[in-house]
Protein backbone atom coordinates (compact mmCIF):
# COMPACT_ATOMS: atom_id res chain seq x y z
CA UNK A 1 0.00 0.00 0.00
CA UNK A 2 1.23 3.81 -0.89
CA UNK A 3 1.79 5.41 2.61
CA UNK A 4 1.20 8.47 0.75
CA UNK A 5 -2.07 7.93 -0.68
CA UNK A 6 -4.57 10.18 1.16
CA UNK A 7 -6.38 8.06 3.65
CA UNK A 8 -10.30 8.06 2.67
CA UNK A 9 -12.36 9.80 5.18
CA UNK A 10 -13.60 7.90 8.08
CA UNK A 11 -17.95 8.68 7.83
CA UNK A 12 -19.51 9.70 10.85
CA UNK A 13 -20.97 6.49 13.08
CA UNK A 14 -24.88 6.65 12.31
CA UNK A 15 -26.81 7.90 14.82
CA UNK A 16 -29.94 5.56 16.64
CA UNK A 17 -32.89 6.94 19.05
CA UNK A 18 -32.93 4.81 21.74
CA UNK A 19 -35.70 4.97 23.97
CA UNK A 20 -34.96 4.86 27.89
CA UNK A 21 -37.84 4.14 30.50
CA UNK A 22 -36.81 3.27 34.07
CA UNK A 23 -39.76 1.66 36.11
CA UNK A 24 -39.10 1.58 39.48
CA UNK A 25 -40.39 -1.56 41.35
CA UNK A 26 -40.23 -2.55 44.58
CA UNK A 27 -39.81 -6.36 45.89
CA UNK A 28 -39.94 -7.69 49.74
CA UNK A 29 -37.27 -9.96 49.41
CA UNK A 30 -37.41 -11.29 52.69
CA UNK A 31 -38.28 -10.93 56.41
CA UNK A 32 -38.08 -11.93 59.82
CA UNK A 33 -39.99 -13.78 62.49
CA UNK A 34 -39.44 -10.59 64.58
CA UNK A 35 -41.16 -8.39 61.86
CA UNK A 36 -38.08 -7.29 60.34
CA UNK A 37 -39.21 -6.64 55.90
CA UNK A 38 -36.33 -6.39 53.54
CA UNK A 39 -37.65 -4.19 50.80
CA UNK A 40 -35.10 -3.86 47.56
CA UNK A 41 -35.62 -0.80 44.75
CA UNK A 42 -34.80 -2.36 40.92
CA UNK A 43 -34.84 -0.56 38.25
CA UNK A 44 -35.27 -1.75 35.35
CA UNK A 45 -36.54 -1.39 31.37
CA UNK A 46 -40.09 -1.38 29.87
CA UNK A 47 -42.94 -0.45 28.69
CA UNK A 48 -43.52 3.61 29.28
CA UNK A 49 -44.31 6.68 27.81
CA UNK A 50 -43.18 6.76 24.31
CA UNK A 51 -40.94 10.00 23.02
CA UNK A 52 -40.03 11.01 19.38
CA UNK A 53 -36.98 13.14 20.46
CA UNK A 54 -33.84 10.97 20.05
CA UNK A 55 -31.64 10.39 22.83
CA UNK A 56 -28.06 9.68 23.18
CA UNK A 57 -27.23 6.40 23.01
CA UNK A 58 -25.48 4.42 25.75
CA UNK A 59 -21.68 4.57 26.15
CA UNK A 60 -20.79 0.78 26.36
CA UNK A 61 -18.35 1.71 28.47
CA UNK A 62 -21.23 3.23 30.98
CA UNK A 63 -21.57 1.32 34.43
CA UNK A 64 -24.56 -1.10 34.87
CA UNK A 65 -27.94 0.67 36.97
CA UNK A 66 -27.03 -0.21 40.39
CA UNK A 67 -29.80 -1.95 42.23
CA UNK A 68 -30.84 0.49 45.58
CA UNK A 69 -31.92 -1.48 48.95
CA UNK A 70 -33.32 -0.62 52.03
CA UNK A 71 -31.43 -1.70 55.35
CA UNK A 72 -33.53 -3.50 57.60
CA UNK A 73 -35.72 -1.60 59.92
CA UNK A 74 -36.04 -4.06 63.34
CA UNK A 75 -38.78 -4.14 64.86
CA UNK A 76 -38.50 -3.11 68.93
CA UNK A 77 -38.08 -6.07 70.73
CA UNK A 78 -40.61 -5.94 74.37
CA UNK A 79 -39.04 -7.84 77.35
CA UNK A 80 -42.35 -9.11 78.66
CA UNK A 81 -40.62 -10.33 82.26
CA UNK A 82 -39.42 -6.78 82.87
CA UNK A 83 -42.98 -5.11 81.99
CA UNK A 84 -44.52 -7.71 84.08
CA UNK A 85 -41.91 -7.24 87.35
CA UNK A 86 -42.90 -3.46 86.59
CA UNK A 87 -46.76 -3.91 86.94
CA UNK A 88 -46.17 -5.87 90.05
CA UNK A 89 -44.04 -3.11 91.45
CA UNK A 90 -47.41 -1.46 92.22
CA UNK A 91 -48.97 -4.64 93.38
CA UNK A 92 -47.63 -3.52 97.26
CA UNK A 93 -47.44 -7.29 99.37
CA UNK A 94 -47.21 -7.55 102.39
CA UNK A 95 -43.56 -7.81 104.05
CA UNK A 96 -43.81 -11.15 104.54
CA UNK A 97 -45.32 -12.24 101.61
CA UNK A 98 -43.72 -13.19 98.10
CA UNK A 99 -45.69 -14.23 94.97
CA UNK A 100 -44.63 -15.62 91.54
CA UNK A 101 -46.34 -15.43 88.35
CA UNK A 102 -46.64 -16.69 85.07
CA UNK A 103 -48.62 -15.80 82.30
CA UNK A 104 -49.47 -16.96 78.50
CA UNK A 105 -51.63 -15.23 75.61
CA UNK A 106 -52.99 -18.29 74.17
CA UNK A 107 -53.45 -15.67 70.70
CA UNK A 108 -50.35 -14.27 70.20
CA UNK A 109 -47.82 -17.20 72.25
CA UNK A 110 -45.89 -14.91 74.40
CA UNK A 111 -45.58 -15.13 78.03
CA UNK A 112 -43.87 -13.60 80.96
CA UNK A 113 -42.95 -14.89 84.06
CA UNK A 114 -41.92 -13.15 87.85
CA UNK A 115 -40.17 -14.79 90.48
CA UNK A 116 -39.31 -18.21 90.86
CA UNK A 117 -38.54 -20.93 93.79
CA UNK A 118 -40.90 -23.91 94.95
CA UNK A 119 -44.26 -23.05 96.60
CA UNK A 120 -46.98 -25.15 97.93
CA UNK A 121 -49.74 -26.09 96.01
CA UNK A 122 -52.16 -26.35 98.63
CA UNK A 123 -55.37 -27.62 96.38
CA UNK A 124 -54.28 -25.95 92.89
CA UNK A 125 -52.83 -29.50 92.97
CA UNK A 126 -56.28 -31.12 92.42
CA UNK A 127 -56.14 -30.61 88.75
CA UNK A 128 -52.82 -32.19 88.39
CA UNK A 129 -54.52 -35.16 90.38
CA UNK A 130 -57.35 -34.80 88.02
CA UNK A 131 -55.12 -34.59 84.56
CA UNK A 132 -52.91 -37.23 86.11
CA UNK A 133 -55.98 -39.90 86.92
CA UNK A 134 -57.58 -38.93 83.07
CA UNK A 135 -53.74 -39.72 81.97
CA UNK A 136 -53.92 -43.36 83.34
CA UNK A 137 -57.71 -43.86 81.69
CA UNK A 138 -56.25 -42.83 78.54
CA UNK A 139 -53.29 -45.18 78.37
CA UNK A 140 -55.76 -48.05 79.69
CA UNK A 141 -58.20 -47.56 77.24
CA UNK A 142 -60.77 -47.35 79.63
CA UNK A 143 -62.95 -44.60 81.04
CA UNK A 144 -63.76 -42.74 84.42
CA UNK A 145 -65.94 -44.88 86.63
CA UNK A 146 -69.02 -43.27 88.70
CA UNK A 147 -67.34 -42.85 91.80
CA UNK A 148 -64.29 -41.28 89.97
CA UNK A 149 -66.21 -38.77 88.00
CA UNK A 150 -68.38 -37.77 91.52
CA UNK A 151 -65.13 -37.42 93.38
CA UNK A 152 -63.31 -35.31 90.24
CA UNK A 153 -66.84 -32.99 90.10
CA UNK A 154 -66.45 -32.21 94.55
CA UNK A 155 -62.62 -32.19 94.38
CA UNK A 156 -62.56 -29.35 91.87
CA UNK A 157 -65.89 -27.67 91.60
CA UNK A 158 -66.13 -27.43 95.81
CA UNK A 159 -62.62 -28.30 96.25
CA UNK A 160 -63.57 -31.27 98.71
CA UNK A 161 -60.45 -32.64 100.21
CA UNK A 162 -61.94 -35.89 101.29
CA UNK A 163 -62.64 -36.50 97.11
CA UNK A 164 -58.79 -35.31 96.34
CA UNK A 165 -57.59 -37.85 98.97
CA UNK A 166 -59.72 -40.89 97.41
CA UNK A 167 -58.34 -39.86 93.74
CA UNK A 168 -54.84 -39.57 95.72
CA UNK A 169 -54.56 -43.07 96.17
CA UNK A 170 -56.05 -44.04 92.65
CA UNK A 171 -53.48 -42.69 90.85
CA UNK A 172 -50.76 -43.68 93.52
CA UNK A 173 -50.23 -40.82 95.66
CA UNK A 174 -46.82 -38.44 95.05
CA UNK A 175 -45.38 -41.36 92.48
CA UNK A 176 -48.07 -41.13 90.30
CA UNK A 177 -48.55 -37.50 90.34
CA UNK A 178 -44.64 -37.23 89.22
CA UNK A 179 -45.01 -39.81 86.56
CA UNK A 180 -47.78 -37.93 84.90
CA UNK A 181 -45.80 -34.71 85.43
CA UNK A 182 -42.95 -35.81 84.04
CA UNK A 183 -45.06 -36.41 80.53
CA UNK A 184 -46.56 -33.22 80.80
CA UNK A 185 -43.59 -31.38 80.73
CA UNK A 186 -43.42 -30.26 84.98
CA UNK A 187 -39.74 -30.47 85.70
CA UNK A 188 -39.86 -28.76 88.76
CA UNK A 189 -42.82 -30.30 90.52
CA UNK A 190 -42.72 -32.91 93.42
CA UNK A 191 -45.77 -34.84 95.04
CA UNK A 192 -46.39 -34.39 98.71
CA UNK A 193 -45.28 -36.95 101.35
CA UNK A 194 -47.86 -39.54 102.09
CA UNK A 195 -51.55 -38.10 102.14
CA UNK A 196 -50.09 -34.71 101.94
CA UNK A 197 -51.42 -33.84 98.63
CA UNK A 198 -51.64 -29.92 99.78
CA UNK A 199 -47.61 -30.04 100.40
CA UNK A 200 -46.86 -30.56 96.04
CA UNK A 201 -43.98 -28.15 95.78
CA UNK A 202 -44.53 -26.29 92.25
CA UNK A 203 -43.64 -23.74 90.37
CA UNK A 204 -45.82 -20.86 88.75
CA UNK A 205 -43.86 -21.58 85.32
CA UNK A 206 -45.08 -25.56 85.88
CA UNK A 207 -48.54 -24.09 86.83
CA UNK A 208 -48.63 -22.86 83.29
CA UNK A 209 -47.42 -25.47 81.89
CA UNK A 210 -49.96 -27.93 83.40
CA UNK A 211 -52.80 -25.35 82.22
CA UNK A 212 -50.99 -25.75 78.90
CA UNK A 213 -51.99 -29.46 79.02
CA UNK A 214 -55.75 -28.60 79.41
CA UNK A 215 -56.16 -25.66 77.46
CA UNK A 216 -53.85 -25.55 74.95
CA UNK A 217 -53.82 -28.14 71.55
CA UNK A 218 -50.66 -29.90 72.12
CA UNK A 219 -51.42 -32.00 74.95
CA UNK A 220 -50.87 -35.90 76.35
CA UNK A 221 -54.63 -35.49 77.16
CA UNK A 222 -56.91 -36.03 74.41
CA UNK A 223 -59.81 -33.55 73.88
CA UNK A 224 -62.35 -35.74 75.39
CA UNK A 225 -60.28 -35.24 78.43
CA UNK A 226 -59.35 -31.32 78.15
CA UNK A 227 -63.07 -30.53 78.13
CA UNK A 228 -64.09 -32.42 81.04
CA UNK A 229 -61.26 -30.60 83.09
CA UNK A 230 -62.23 -27.29 81.30
CA UNK A 231 -65.68 -27.93 82.33
CA UNK A 232 -65.29 -28.89 85.89
CA UNK A 233 -62.88 -25.27 86.25
CA UNK A 234 -66.18 -23.55 84.32
CA UNK A 235 -68.15 -24.07 87.11
CA UNK A 236 -66.11 -23.40 90.79
CA UNK A 237 -68.60 -22.99 93.55
CA UNK A 238 -69.83 -19.22 94.06
CA UNK A 239 -67.45 -19.05 97.68
CA UNK A 240 -64.40 -19.75 94.98
CA UNK A 241 -65.17 -17.51 92.38
CA UNK A 242 -62.27 -15.54 93.07
CA UNK A 243 -58.50 -15.39 91.60
CA UNK A 244 -57.26 -15.29 88.05
CA UNK A 245 -61.00 -14.53 87.65
CA UNK A 246 -60.32 -10.99 88.80
CA UNK A 247 -58.56 -10.32 85.19
CA UNK A 248 -61.37 -11.65 83.16
CA UNK A 249 -63.81 -9.43 81.68
CA UNK A 250 -67.00 -11.03 83.04
CA UNK A 251 -67.45 -14.39 83.33
CA UNK A 252 -65.05 -15.52 80.88
CA UNK A 253 -62.35 -17.37 83.60
CA UNK A 254 -62.02 -20.99 84.37
CA UNK A 255 -59.99 -21.74 87.74
CA UNK A 256 -58.81 -23.44 90.21
CA UNK A 257 -57.81 -22.05 93.87
CA UNK A 258 -55.89 -22.95 96.50
CA UNK A 259 -55.16 -21.50 100.35
CA UNK A 260 -53.74 -23.31 103.44
CA UNK A 261 -52.90 -21.97 106.47
CA UNK A 262 -49.48 -23.63 108.06
CA UNK A 263 -49.81 -24.22 111.27
CA UNK A 264 -45.61 -23.25 112.07
CA UNK A 265 -45.91 -20.10 110.99
CA UNK A 266 -49.87 -19.00 111.14
CA UNK A 267 -48.89 -17.69 107.19
CA UNK A 268 -51.06 -18.32 104.46
CA UNK A 269 -50.49 -19.72 100.89
CA UNK A 270 -53.23 -18.38 98.53
CA UNK A 271 -52.53 -18.95 95.08
CA UNK A 272 -54.75 -19.52 91.99
CA UNK A 273 -54.86 -21.06 88.55
CA UNK A 274 -56.51 -20.47 85.03
CA UNK A 275 -57.54 -19.07 81.82
CA UNK A 276 -58.87 -15.54 81.07
CA UNK A 277 -60.68 -14.30 78.37
CA UNK A 278 -60.12 -10.21 78.26
CA UNK A 279 -61.30 -8.86 74.90
CA UNK A 280 -62.06 -12.06 73.34
CA UNK A 281 -58.25 -12.66 73.79
CA UNK A 282 -57.62 -15.84 75.84
CA UNK A 283 -54.58 -15.63 78.58
CA UNK A 284 -53.41 -18.60 81.13
CA UNK A 285 -52.21 -16.74 84.30
CA UNK A 286 -50.49 -18.68 87.18
CA UNK A 287 -50.07 -16.75 90.77
CA UNK A 288 -48.56 -18.44 93.54
CA UNK A 289 -47.84 -16.93 96.76
CA UNK A 290 -47.01 -17.93 100.34
CA UNK A 291 -46.12 -15.41 103.71
CA UNK A 292 -49.57 -13.35 103.52
CA UNK A 293 -50.69 -12.63 107.07
CA UNK A 294 -54.76 -13.76 106.36
CA UNK A 295 -56.50 -14.78 103.82
CA UNK A 296 -58.06 -11.61 102.67
CA UNK A 297 -54.83 -10.05 102.49
CA UNK A 298 -53.44 -13.11 99.95
CA UNK A 299 -56.43 -13.67 97.49
CA UNK A 300 -56.12 -9.55 96.90
CA UNK A 301 -52.75 -9.86 96.25
CA UNK A 302 -53.47 -13.12 94.39
CA UNK A 303 -55.82 -10.87 92.33
CA UNK A 304 -53.59 -7.52 92.39
CA UNK A 305 -51.01 -9.90 90.47
CA UNK A 306 -53.68 -11.45 88.09
CA UNK A 307 -54.73 -7.98 86.70
CA UNK A 308 -50.83 -6.87 86.31
CA UNK A 309 -50.11 -10.56 84.32
CA UNK A 310 -52.91 -9.71 81.85
CA UNK A 311 -52.24 -5.97 81.45
CA UNK A 312 -48.91 -6.84 80.43
CA UNK A 313 -49.99 -7.78 76.76
CA UNK A 314 -53.65 -5.54 77.51
CA UNK A 315 -51.69 -2.00 78.15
Amino acid sequence: MDSSRAAPRSRPPRRRPWLYTALASVAVVGGTAGGTVYVKAQAHSGGGAVSSAPTPSASPSAPAIEEASVEPVAQPTVDHDAVLADALEAVGAEDTAEVSVAVLSLDSGESARYGDGAYDTASIVKVDILAALLLRHQDAGTRLTAQEKAYATAMIENSDNASATALWRIIGRADGLDAANERFGLADTEGGDGELWGLTQTTAADQLSLLQQVFGDDSELSGASRSYVRGLMGGIAVGQQWGVSAAADGSGWALKNGWLPRSTTGLWDINSVGRVTVDGDDYLVAVLSKGNSTQAKGISLVEAAARAAVSVFTR
